[in-house]
């Protein structure tokens, strides 16, 4: 039965992506959906931006293991993210009626600063996508008895056919559905599994404590660096990610795009918390489910402790979240390479039709890669943050300076992309008390201030 149900959510997924092929008659459609989406719409896709296995599987297995300090990260950073990219970062973005991150960078600064921010940005997914891959293929491993390379195949197939025929108009129709299955699915299960513990208050009584512990345990330095890189490394290094951007642009005003951002961090910080919920639950009932692959806690409750009626919300409620992650992962780099690598190598005689075509291959080229290195990796939580890492510490300083500060320039944007990146690689290898980011963070401030003031100064001096 729930094989079966499994089968057809996939079938009705595919489906859905060839119906929204129907809306995509130019590379603006394929891209952005036109620039017609309502706000339920947007803030579904921006809340389905971070909602998948990192959040279902990844954070709740943290959750569990090391309470609230363990999941700072997400869902707390990346609702923050949200609420910032709402105040600061979607109305002067929307303004300027462009498709790309990167588009802004050449606007912003120059050409070479526009296709270095785009080296950036398309790797920054491909951790992203392997994890949403990951996650998937463990789903029908466990349920179906699936083998992993197998199901690594089935679920980037399934996702690269939506993707490929209707874009961010695929993307947008089936994250509002999904979002819709997603908390129906969530909800019914929380409530169970809080009924069947006896209330918040046994809960409480059968975690240890400083378990809801919301700030360091030691005051030292170094804890509150590395507490205040949790929540950064979503927090900010989410903000110049070009799915989200992606998403918000696809908004039909700058009004409904900035409204959207609002509600999808309500969303986010809520909807996410139930997995961590469900899990603590699960194992207070259950002290089994601590036992193998912590990522699986959730999976295995329902699958061994749940009638097949449940079993059907529950995994279709995750089979959503995963999908409309992934989905809006490949998408966002597939139209930064379409449209800022490759497109400037036909110049100006790049048709439309031509570039649309380009897109929707670099699509195949996304997901190839993303799969393959889904192959090698298997820890979600990991994936996700080697992703998040990289956006921080190359693209959010020159976004920020870009916009609030008048003097930046393209000597100090690439050199705060080139600095920060290196410096942060440098101290994944030599790790010290201090995270890696932290370091490549300041590294690319400080290379956009030295650049800046070069720059300006070799400018006045002529």
């Amino acid at each position: 039965m729930l094989i079966s149900f499994i089968v057809l959510y996939l079938l009705i997924t595919i489906l859905v992506g060839w119906y929204a092929s129907k809306f995509v008659k130019t590379s603006n459609d394929f891209a952005i959906a036109g620039r017609r989406m309502p706000v339920y719409v947007v803030a579904s896709g921006l809340f389905a931006t971070w909602f998948g296995s990192e959040t279902v599987m990844g954070a709740s297995s943290e959750f569990v293991e090391q309470g609230i300090l363990g999941v700072i990260e997400d869902p707390f950073g990346a609702a923050l993210c949200l609420l910032l990219i709402g105040l600061f970062f979607t109305r002067p973005l929307y303004k300027l009626n462009i498709i790309t991150f990167s588009d802004y960078f050449r606007i912003r600064y120059s050409k070479q600063a526009e296709w270095i921010s785009a080296i950036f940005i398309i790797p920054s997914y491909f951790s992203w996508i392997a994890a949403q891959l990951v996650a998937l293929a463990i789903v029908l491993q466990s349920i179906a008895n699936v083998p992993f390379v197998w199901g690594i195949c089935i679920c980037a197939s399934v996702v690269l056919f939506y993707t490929y025929v209707g874009g961010m108009w695929s993307v947008a129709i089936t994250d509002t559905v999904q979002t819709a299955i997603i908390i129906i699915g969530l909800l019914t299960l929380t409530i169970e599994l809080i009924i069947q513990v006896g209330g918040f208050d046994e809960i409480i009584n059968k975690t240890p404590p400083d378990f809801f512990r919301f700030t360091p345990k030691e005051n030292t330095l170094t804890s509150w660096i590395t507490y205040f890189a949790a929540w950064i490394t979503i927090g900010w290094g989410s903000i110049p990610q070009q799915d989200v951007f992606q998403r918000t642009l696809s908004a039909k005003s700058e009004k409904v795009a900035v409204k959207s951002a609002y509600w999808s961090a309500l969303m986010y910080i809520t909807v996410a918390s139930m997995p961590l919920i469900i899990a603590l639950c699960g194992t207070i009932l259950y002290s089994n489910l601590k036992e193998g692959d912590s990522q699986m806690i959730i999976p295995n409750l329902v699958l061994q402790h749940s009638g097949v009626g449940m079993q059907i919300i529950f995994f279709g409620a995750l089979l959503s979240a995963i999908l409309s992650t992934c989905s809006g992962a490949i998408l966002a780099p597939a139209t930064v390479l379409g449209e800022n690598l490759i497109k400037p190598l036909y110049g100006t005689k790049v048709s439309d039709k031509k570039l649309l075509q380009i897109m929707r291959l670099s699509v195949i080229v996304i997901t190839t890669i993303g799969a393959a290195l889904s192959l090698y990796k298997s820890e979600i939580y990991e994936l996700v943050g080697e992703s998040s890492a990289l956006s921080l510490v190359a693209l959010f300083v020159p976004l920020v300076a870009g916009l609030y500060w008048k003097k930046a320039n393209a000597l100090g944007a690439i050199l705060s992309m080139t600095l920060g990146t290196t410096v942060w690689t440098f101290f994944e290898f030599y790790e010290t008390e201090i995270p890696s980011m932290i370091w490549g963070l300041l590294a690319s401030i400080f290379g956009m201030f030295v650049g800046t003031f070069i720059s300006n100064t070799t400018t006045s001096h002529e």
